[in-house]
C-alpha cells in the first residue's frame, strides 16, 4: 500500500515553505502590515463582555456541581425533574 501526503503538505514541500506557524511572533504583537495608528479608537479588551453576559443565558456551574452533571443534557434533565416535583407540590398544597 502506498501512502500519499495531503495536498497542503505536498504543496508546502514543493514550494520549500513550512506549514508550521512561526514561533517568533507573540500574541500581543500586531502583524507587520498593521500599525496602531490604523485603529481610530483605542483597543479595549472585553469591550462587549458585560452586554454579552446580560443578553445570554449561559450559566457557569460551581466545580462541585459540574462534577455531578457532566453535560448540558444531564443538567436539563435534573432541572426538568425539579420543575415537575415543584409543580406537583404546589398543586397539592393549593387545594
Amino acid at each position: 500500500m502506498q501512502y500519499e501526503l495531503s495536498a497542503l503538505v505536498k504543496r508546502a514541500k514543493e514550494s520549500g515553505k513550512s506549514i508550521k506557524k512561526d514561533k517568533t511572533t507573540t500574541q500581543d504583537e500586531l502583524r507587520k502590515e498593521y500599525k496602531r495608528s490604523d485603529f481610530t479608537t483605542p483597543l479595549v479588551r472585553g469591550k462587549y463582555a458585560k452586554r454579552l453576559r446580560e443578553s445570554s443565558n449561559i450559566v457557569v456551574l460551581w466545580p462541585e456541581v459540574a462534577k455531578v452533571f457532566p453535560n448540558e443534557e444531564a443538567v436539563n434533565n435534573a432541572l426538568t425533574v425539579l420543575i415537575e416535583v415543584a409543580g406537583a407540590n404546589t398543586h397539592q398544597t393549593a387545594k
